[in-house]
């Protein structure tokens, strides 16, 4: 049986470093579109990108096909590079540091796990459509919680 496509296009701010953040994210299943978003008062823009990625992926009712794309390096790479060694390290960094937003880590690889989760990189604040709808989003979120 074919799984549902399902284009999720992610972003994290935050005012202050750490201080009131927000995450956006929005979801296209063919055409389809949901927005989400959210925030938290205290937090940093790590935190807030991986988050967004979370709540897509939660969101979702179906296991789907999804191809999340963000212009977080850090989502990306955590997600696709370090995640697996992170864990085999027992959450430990190469360096043997705790490994920061741990968490958040265990929960994207809880949201993601009903999927196949393709991640797909773009330059931030370069006119990409999808990416400032999900900045704006985020930037609002950070609103809701000052």
């Amino acid at each position: 049986m074919t799984q549902p496509k399902v284009d999720i296009f992610t972003d994290g701010a935050c005012s202050g470093n750490p201080g009131p953040g927000g995450w956006g994210a929005i979801l296209r299943y063919g055409k389809h579109e949901k927005e989400i978003s959210g925030g938290e008062a205290g937090t940093t823009n790590n935190r807030m990108e991986i988050m967004a990625a979370i709540e897509a992926l939660r969101s979702l009712t179906k296991a789907s096909d999804v191809t999340i794309h963000t212009d977080s390096r850090y989502l990306m790479d955590g997600a696709t590079k370090w995640l697996e060694r992170w864990k085999s390290n027992g959450w430990r960094t190469a360096d043997k540091k705790p490994v920061k937003n741990d968490d958040l880590w265990r929960a994207l690889e809880d949201a993601a796990a009903p999927h196949r989760v393709a991640w797909r990189w773009v330059k931030g604040h370069s006119d990409h459509v999808e990416n400032g709808r999900a900045d704006a989003l985020a930037r609002a979120a950070i609103e809701t919680v000052r």
